[in-house]
C-alpha cells in the first residue's frame, strides 16, 4: 500500500473465499505459497487481511478477455 496506516480487515478463510468468489482451498494455497499472510489466533483460528488480497488483483488486458480470438 502507499505508506498510509490502513486498518486491517481481518476475516476467516471461508469469509475471504466468499468475498472473492474462490474456494477456501485457494486462500489456503495463497497462504502456503506466501502470496498472502495468514494470522493465527490460537491453535485453529486463522484470519487473512482482505486489503492484502485486494492488492494482489491486477486488471486483465483486452487480449486476455477475448481469449485471442478474432
Amino acid at each position: 500500500m502507499s505508506g498510509k496506516n490502513v486498518p486491517r480487515r481481518l476475516v476467516s478463510i471461508p469469509q475471504a473465499a466468499e468475498e472473492f468468489g474462490v474456494c477456501s482451498r485457494t486462500i489456503r494455497r495463497y497462504i502456503s505459497a506466501g502470496r498472502i499472510t495468514g494470522y493465527r489466533f490460537g491453535p485453529r483460528m486463522i484470519r487473512v487481511d482482505l486489503n492484502e488480497i485486494d492488492s494482489m488483483m491486477r486488471p486483465m488486458s483486452a487480449a486476455a478477455h477475448s481469449g485471442g480470438a478474432k
